[in-house]
């Protein structure tokens, strides 16, 4: 199988698994006891914080596990009351954007950021919100289907100028640019172990030890009472020894990553009728959307698919919708190019041959169509 759908989820570094295994096996105590075999478990949870925590440049103490990107991001935004003003980008993941129309209808104003054609915020489109006094703005550092970037440390001094609290989605940001917590300047940031060839069902939010956060669990102490339950330490384990990993190959992996990038570029720009999305906006180096006139682009997934090909249509947690993705309708993409919309997103196992062949196999399905 040819795997081009890495902003989904990546396959588990080999490295990572052995990480993994002896908290599988041998390590199965409670961190929360206070014998020996518990408190090992308990020392490797805190080796792992520091990893994740060296991965983007933050404190240990600012690090929170959670069980992945959806939750760390929901508990970004129960972060304010729920009679607050927030704005949103209108190009933001489902589990941001969903949970901000849940606290919609228990009272607050909500307010989402246009983006420009390229899929782009302005820093005009940052100041007209300072009128509108939200306590909470979120906006993605990488979107997750166009693989566009935003300005987020930009965006943040305007805010933070007006105490005005930030919060973004580095999920698909994370093992693929460098990403400072410090650097970018905002109050909170999510993270999830399975976009970094790490384990599923494990993620972070790190956020300045100066909020006060609002659980959405209760009944327990874990996580300083912010994210009860017994942790899930193997997948601790493995998120921490996959950010260690990010950390120390970041620059081979983006130099890889935008190599293929480029040549698959290359080659789709010769395809008749074949519009790249977002092609002149900063982007991360493995993502690619496109679209082509006349073609159904669920159709061609499909097609591809038989031919041991795997891709995306966009959002991996909004896969099987007949709709228009809202980021492409949110930059005023025609919907009948919006429809045939396909997404590529690269990883490290990837290869130039592996390029040539999804080319081969593109142009001949588009013919077929």
């Amino acid at each position: 199988m040819i795997y081009f759908d890495h902003n989904a989820s990546t396959p588990l570094d080999k490295r990572v698994v052995e990480a993994m295994l002896p908290f599988l096996t041998t390590y199965y105590g409670n961190p929360s006891s206070l014998y020996r075999h518990g408190r090992l478990v308990r020392s490797a949870i805190d080796t792992a914080r520091e990893q994740v925590a060296t991965l983007i440049d933050a404190k240990a103490s600012e690090v929170l596990f959670t069980s992945g990107g959806t939750e760390a991001n929901n508990l970004a935004l129960n972060s304010v009351p729920h009679t607050s003003n927030i704005a949103i980008s209108s190009i933001e993941h489902p589990s941001v954007f969903d949970f901000a129309n849940h606290l919609k209808s228990h009272g607050a104003n909500l307010h989402l950021i246009k983006v420009d054609p390229a899929g782009v915020i302005s820093a005009d489109s940052i100041n007209d919100l300072l009128s509108l006094k939200p306590q909470l703005v979120s906006i993605m550092l990488a979107n997750n289907e166009t693989g566009v970037l935003q300005n987020i440390r930009q965006f943040s001094q305007i805010l933070k100028k007006n105490s005005i609290l930030l919060h973004t989605d580095a999920v698909q940001a994370i093992g693929k640019i460098k990403v400072s917590f410090k650097q970018l300047g905002v109050d909170l940031l999510s993270l999830s172990s399975h976009k970094i060839y790490g384990p599923k069902g494990c993620g972070a939010l790190i956020y300045n030890n100066t909020l006060t956060l609002n659980p959405i669990l209760f009944g327990g102490q874990q996580e300083k009472y912010l994210r009860p339950g017994t942790e899930n330490v193997a997948a601790i384990v493995g998120f921490g020894k996959a950010a260690e990993l990010a950390s120390l190959e970041l620059e081979q992996r983006s130099d890889h990553l935008n190599t293929l990038r480029l040549t698959l570029e290359k080659e789709l720009i010769k395809i008749p009728n074949l519009c790249i999305f977002s092609e002149t906006a900063p982007r991360l180096p493995n993502t690619i959307q496109f679209g082509i006139v006349g073609i159904d682009g669920e159709m061609l997934l499909m097609n591809l698919d038989k031919q041991g090909i795997a891709v995306s249509s966009g959002s991996a947690c909004k896969s099987g919708s007949q709709e228009i993705s809202p980021v492409l309708k949110a930059m005023n993409i025609a919907p009948e190019i919006a429809k045939s919309a396909i997404r590529v997103s690269l990883g490290m196992g990837n290869t130039e041959v592996q390029i040539s062949q999804f080319v081969k196999q593109l142009q001949a399905h588009i013919n077929y169509l």
